[in-house]
């Protein structure tokens, strides 16, 4: 294929097929790529503001049936370190936010079978009655999925029931890759690739709004990382004319730290910087209809954090007062509000701080 053929198509946001994804994916020289996802990060975002944000990502529990073989953050019912989250510690944690300049709560955590739909919308009205300036941004399409068959409803009305609770806007949690082949071994217990796009359906369907997420460089071939982009390209067109769709993705790569994909099945994290720089640009190449482009500066850390700004990113995303999941895992970057807004400086970038609209505060 002819390199500066698909250059042009992606500049005139004409979608890219999958063989013309993985063709650019293995054959682009990666500054290339950085260049072609700068403009179009400029077509998306004109000017020079990156975002940021301040949250807390509170999991409301940590016994979940899953069990994915990535994650060291489950635990069994029966664990003596099984837990969820009391009101008091919600009081503590949401205070806490507050008095550090946030507003947004991200609700998540296991799938414990003894928590059903009441139990949410309970928790959901409780929070906002106590803080009716909080933001939920919670759970995500396996709990969806899980709620609905547990309770015998639709993911339409698991999901009217948590907006009309208090739900604001629902995370892309476990998507993982959106392929069966890969979930089968990674998280067997999870929602399937066409259940997961279901709920975000719904979502949309409903208004709420939604980003979208990859965990990659585990077992996923190149060609299952642009399938995975070009269902959610795809999914975005379907969305109703004037709801809010997925507003941002925000790829992550595999940690493997102690994790039972690395142990029980010799699979490494085949995550390097000069890849993730690739993925970046690829994801702004292919999303032709998903405004924001989220780096997660968390797992990938200062350096390739300000590099993608360069490679098609116009987020980093969140301080992250609290995160339980990626770090037990092994990511171990955290940067407070000062250090969030020198490294955009850094990048040459302006920060702008937002919320999960991603509209400036």
């Amino acid at each position: 294929m002819d390199l500066k053929q698909l250059y042009e198509k992606a500049l005139n946001l004409i979608p890219l097929d999958i063989e013309e994804g993985v063709e650019l994916y293995k054959s682009a020289p990666l500054e290339e790529l950085m260049f072609i996802a700068a403009r179009l990060r400029q077509t998306h975002n004109p000017g020079n503001i990156v975002g940021w944000m301040v949250d807390r990502n509170v999991n409301i529990t940590n016994v979940c049936f899953s069990q994915c073989t990535f994650c060291n953050f489950c635990r069994k019912k029966a664990s003596d370190d099984a837990y969820t989250t009391s009101l008091d510690d919600y009081r503590k944690k949401i205070d806490e936010l507050f008095a550090l300049g946030g507003d947004q709560l991200l609700l998540q955590g296991g799938m414990n079978p003894e928590l059903g739909i009441g139990f949410y919308t309970d928790l959901f009205k409780t929070l906002k009655s106590l803080y009716p300036d909080l933001k939920l941004h919670a759970l995500g399409p396996p709990e969806v999925v899980y709620l609905a068959r547990k309770e015998k409803m639709s993911f339409h009305e698991v999901l009217a029931g948590l907006k009309e609770s208090g739900l604001d806007s629902l995370p892309g949690a476990g998507a993982e890759i959106l392929s069966d082949r890969v979930r089968k071994i990674v998280s067997s217990a999870k929602a399937t690739t066409d259940e997961w796009i279901g709920v975000m359906k719904e979502a949309h369907r409903l208004n709420l709004p939604t980003s979208a997420t990859m965990m990659y460089g585990h077992i996923e071939t190149i060609g299952e990382r642009i399938e995975h982009l070009i269902k959610l390209r795809d999914l975005q067109a379907e969305k109703p004319e004037k709801a809010y769709g997925f507003i941002t993705f925000i790829p992550w790569p595999f940690q493997d730290q102690g994790t039972s994909l690395l142990i029980n099945h010799g699979v490494k994290s085949r995550y390097t910087g000069y890849d993730y720089l690739r993925l970046i640009a690829l994801s702004r190449i292919i999303l032709n209809n998903i405004k924001n482009i989220q780096a997660s500066i968390l797992t990938v850390g200062k350096d390739f954090g300000m590099l993608s700004l360069h490679s098609g990113a116009n987020d980093l995303g969140s301080i992250m007062i609290e995160e339980n999941v990626v770090s037990a895992a092994g990511a171990r970057n955290k940067f407070n509000a000062n250090e969030m807004q020198e490294i955009i400086r850094e990048a040459g970038y302006v920060p702008g701080k937002r919320n999960q609209k991603y509209e400036p505060i």
